[in-house]
């Protein structure tokens, strides 16, 4: 990826091919477009935060394919920020532990979800987390989910982490 590329014109960032511009100004460039990955299985599903984003991704039926295929395959998801809304929206938390950013929580906390506070909060296959300030324990559960709990410790070891 490449953080110095030219401003997306997509009215629709991150879903069509060519560079994205986040929220915060930050440009990167996917590695390909969500139409040529779109029927493959991946480890994980990892779906990030951010306005106009996540507007984005739950008004893209691609994304709500893409959910409906992990979660009955059981594969690996992840949500940060605002995004639990959007598996909220779509019925993929009922009867699970989730979290999100304060802001979603009414969104996110709907009937059959059990809504907690932590930074990051872990449901069989289903990660979730509350925004930019957790992102560094996110990855971390991320790794875990993916490596292990003892590549997570190893990774972890490495960090200068605040607790």
């Amino acid at each position: 990826m490449c953080c110095a590329a030219p401003e997306s014109k997509s009215s629709s960032p991150g879903l069509h091919s060519g560079p994205v511009k986040s929220s915060r100004d930050t440009v990167v460039v996917p590695d390909t477009a969500l139409d040529d990955v779109l029927d493959h299985n991946f480890d994980m599903l990892v779906l990030p935060g951010g306005m106009p984003g996540v507007r984005n991704l739950r008004e893209d039926p691609r994304i709500k394919k893409l959910l409906d295929r992990y979660t009955q395959n059981a594969r690996h998801t992840a949500a940060i920020y605002a995004v639990p809304s959007v598996l909220a929206a779509y019925g993929h938390l009922a009867g699970r532990r989730v979290t999100s950013n304060p802001k979603f929580k009414e969104q996110v906390a709907v009937e059959g979800v059990r809504y907690y506070e932590d930074a990051v909060v872990t449901d069989g296959n289903i990660v979730t987390s509350r925004g930019p300030g957790t992102s560094i324990a996110f990855a971390l559960a991320l790794g875990e989910k993916l490596a292990g709990k003892t590549k997570r410790e190893e990774v972890e070891a490495g960090l200068v982490l605040v607790h």
